[in-house]
This record gives C-alpha cells, structure tokens and sequence, in this order.
C-alpha cells in the first residue's frame, strides 16, 4: 500500500518518515479559511479531512494522511502570519501567556477513516519588543502557525509545554504510529 502526506510541510514530511520508511507528498489545495464562529478544534478537523479526502480522490489506492495545526491563544485561531507585522501582533499576543496548539490528523483509504486530534499546551516567557524584532529578523516565522517553530530559535521563548511535543511541531509521531497499525 503507497502512503500519501497531502503537506508541502518540510517539518511534517521529516517526522512522517521516522515512522513510514516509503511516502510520497501530494500538497492538498483546499480552501483554509476559517467558518465565522468555528471552533478552533473543529477547524483544524476539518482541514485535515479535507486535506486528506481531496488527495484520497486522485490516489484511491493509497492511505492518505492529512494533518492541520493551528496555534490558539484568548480563543482566536493563529494561523499562518500574511506578513512581518501579522507575526509582531501574534508574537505580542503569545508573550507571557499559556495558548493551545492543536494537531488534527485524518487517516484515509478507501475502506477506512480515522481522524484523531492531538492537543498541547504552551507557555511563552514575556516578550521584550527587542526580542521579538530580532525573531523576525530570521525568516522562521514565515509558514508556521502562530508566527514560531518549536522547534527552532523560538524555542527560547518558551517556558513550559504539557502535552504531545510533536503536534507542536506537525505531526503527532507516537499516536499516528500507533493509528497506522490498524490500516
């Protein structure tokens, strides 16, 4: 059976090969935005079926892993920055506070779905205005929810994480592992 990462995502496509040795990746184009008043969890739900449903139509013989993730902080879904001064205010908004990070996850074949969310909870120290202008100095920001990467030189700012490390990241490695197992 081929697998099939419906991401573009660098940082996904990283972690899906710790537990899939073969994939491709076929980017999924899906409208992103958000419904007025939609959940963050449904959101993020959604575009990973979507991602995934839209790529099972032209693979139907592969198992399609689509996945979302999105950064949220006083109820307000962080998405991808649009520009420097977007990431600034997401920055700001983040700085000395606990947000959640969503990871939702959509597993489809032709026979089967299973769709799982993995949740996180992050805390950032307080920002100065001169640490954040030096952040955004390095394109990092740029393509990631919530204007950071964990995983990268963000992860100076960060205080404390409870939850799942790697649906911070794109990819939540143990519980999707786990999930495949039964396709």
């Amino acid at each position: 059976m081929q697998y099939i990462l419906a991401s573009q995502s660098p940082r996904r496509k990283e972690l899906l090969a710790r537990v899939v040795a073969d994939f491709q990746t076929v980017p999924a184009d899906i409208d992103e935005t958000p419904y007025p008043s939609e959940q963050p969890i449904d959101y993020v739900q959604r575009m990973a079926i979507q991602k995934a449903a839209t790529i099972l139509k032209d693979y139907p013989e592969s198992i399609v892993i689509g996945s979302d993730t999105s950064v949220v902080c006083q109820n307000q879904i962080l998405g991808k920055p649009q520009d420097k001064n977007d990431a600034k205010s997401m920055l700001e908004m983040l700085s000395g506070q606990t947000h959640e990070v969503y990871t939702a996850v959509s597993i489809q074949s032709k026979d089967k779905v299973v769709n799982f969310i993995s949740k996180a909870a992050v805390t950032f120290y307080p920002l100065t205005e001169e640490e954040i202008a030096q952040y955004l100095l390095d394109d990092e920001y740029k393509d990631k929810a919530g204007a950071y990467a964990v995983q990268g030189l963000a992860s100076k700012f960060i205080q404390s994480i409870e939850g799942d490390y790697y649906a911070i990241v794109g990819l939540p490695v143990g519980t999707l592992y786990q999930t495949l197992k039964q396709f």
